[in-house]
């Protein structure tokens, strides 16, 4: 199956070089990118396709936000997320190319959206955690006036706060989401599984700090991939943020980039068809490495699980889930 990248050299005008978003960080992940796969320029969405995830004051406020930063400053908003006088465009390309990585998995091809800003810390009223709009959100949204169900799958070292609140009551969308325990932004707890129709379509797996490859594969063989078989989506979605390497800064994880492999081939195995990736966190020198393992299980190869047993505390969590109901048995 063929695979694509829809990326650009615009998404330079959100950047503060002092940042850990920076651009620099897309330059290093976009090393990875193999020279065969098809690249798409990103075209711009319009404010009404936020609008499906974002309140028109939160839209309107990060223009004026925008507008009202100097040119060549960044404008922090929180001390973590900024924006630039270039950012509102920025992310209108980011949250397009999102949807259009989404048009080409639909259509039959692997595609990858490498942007930024990243999306999925992003509420619908709120910017936070470097994020202005949520790209996934905003793409599934889209997808689901053409399909009828949409799984997302988060492996980004954080936990989507965002995309989980963007979906909560909706029984049209399975967010799966894998994260380090406890860190930023706080949410992302079992028992945060869905309310009124939307229970029980949320299912997030938390892990303690030095997770590896083995307690990440555990969760997707035991709980990911046996509730995305019995959903049956007509879409899978990525928030691909390899923020939990082994050597990225912001994190305590250590998945060696061939793990991202992994799971792609995971993916891929418990659903025929394409997948559409959206670029979240990543920031450590393997971050090309990761990226090239995932292009690399999209194009047909299959990596095997490194040796190495997975912490106590991720098996008594796949026991819960699995007394729940909603993994199954080894």
């Amino acid at each position: 199956m063929p695979s694509s990248v829809v990326t650009g050299d615009l998404f330079a005008a959100h950047n503060d070089p002092a940042h850990p978003e920076s651009e620099a960080r897309l330059k290093a992940a976009l090393a990875g990118v193999p020279g065969g796969a098809r690249r798409i320029a990103p075209e711009q969405a319009l404010p009404g396709d936020l609008a499906l995830v974002h309140t028109h004051r939160h839209i309107a406020a990060i223009r004026s936000l925008c507008r009202a930063c100097p040119p060549g400053r960044a404008c922090y908003i929180d001390p973590d997320t900024y924006v630039t006088r270039g950012s509102f465009d920025t992310a209108l390309y980011a949250a397009e190319a999102a949807w259009q990585a989404v048009e080409q998995a639909l259509g039959g091809e692997h595609s990858f959206a490498l942007v930024r800003p990243p999306g999925h810390h992003a509420m619908p009223d709120r910017a936070m955690g470097f994020c202005l709009f949520n790209n996934v959100a905003v793409a599934t949204a889209r997808a689901l006036r053409e399909v009828d169900r949409v799984a997302i799958v988060d492996w980004d070292l954080h936990h989507g706060n965002g995309t989980q609140v963007a979906f909560y009551t909706s029984d049209r969308v399975l967010y799966c989401s894998v994260h380090q325990m406890g860190v930023f932004p706080g949410t992302g707890w079992p028992e945060e599984q869905g309310s009124g129709p939307g229970v029980g379509y949320t299912i997030n797996a938390p892990l303690e700090s030095g997770s590896t490859g083995a307690d990440y594969a555990l969760v997707f063989r035991r709980i990911f991939l046996p509730a995305i078989r019995r959903f049956e989506p007509d879409l899978v979605v990525v928030s691909a943020g390899q923020d939990a390497a082994f050597d990225d800064p912001l994190g305590s994880m250590l998945l060696r980039p061939d793990d991202f492999g992994v799971l792609t081939g995971m993916l891929l195995e418990a659903r025929p068809g394409a997948l559409a990736l959206a670029l979240e966190g990543g920031y450590g020198r393997s971050h090309a490495a990761a990226i090239g393992s995932i292009f690399a299980a999209l194009d047909g190869a299959r990596f095997t699980p490194r040796e190495g047993a997975p912490k106590a505390s991720t098996r008594l969590l796949v026991e819960a889930y699995t007394a729940a109901g909603h993994a199954v048995p080894a």
